[in-house]
């Protein structure tokens, strides 16, 4: 069976390193789906959830708020800007972060305030869409 090491890592930590059977993420311009033997790639890539099928059918979920993307053939590495393994999002603390965020949006006093306001908000959200679907499985 053709494998992939995948490799997740933010600012903060390693998060996952491991072989993998599929991958699939937000990718800049749609979803992606990567499999062993994947064309080399570089992209950037949309907060979401990264869904890593290990060789033994298992399945891990990491939420990451964007970054960038390197597939080679046998290898994919996922640089995050912020990353969370999908059994440590906490609802409650997404949603509390999304209100946060709305709050900051209605109150941007310039275009800078508005533009992080906007980036928090789009974040918090994906995070939320992330841990229902995590929670589902």
């Amino acid at each position: 069976m053709a494998t992939l090491h995948v490799d997740v890592v933010s600012a903060e930590e390693q998060i996952f390193s491991g072989e993998a059977k599929f991958v699939a993420l937000p990718g800049e311009s749609g979803e992606l789906g990567i499999l062993p033997k994947h064309t080399p790639l570089i992209t950037r890539i949309k907060p979401g959830a990264v869904r890593i099928e290990r060789t033994d059918g298992s399945e891990e979920f990491v939420f990451v708020a964007g970054g960038i993307l390197e597939v080679q053939p046998h290898r994919v590495t996922v640089l995050a800007d912020t990353a969370i393994r999908g059994k440590d999002l906490d609802e409650a603390k997404a949603t509390e972060a999304r209100k946060l965020a709305e709050e900051a949006l209605k109150n941007a006093k310039s275009e800078i305030d508005l533009a992080k306001a906007q980036s928090e908000l789009a974040i918090q959200a994906a995070q939320i869409a992330a841990l229902r679907k995590f929670l589902k499985k």
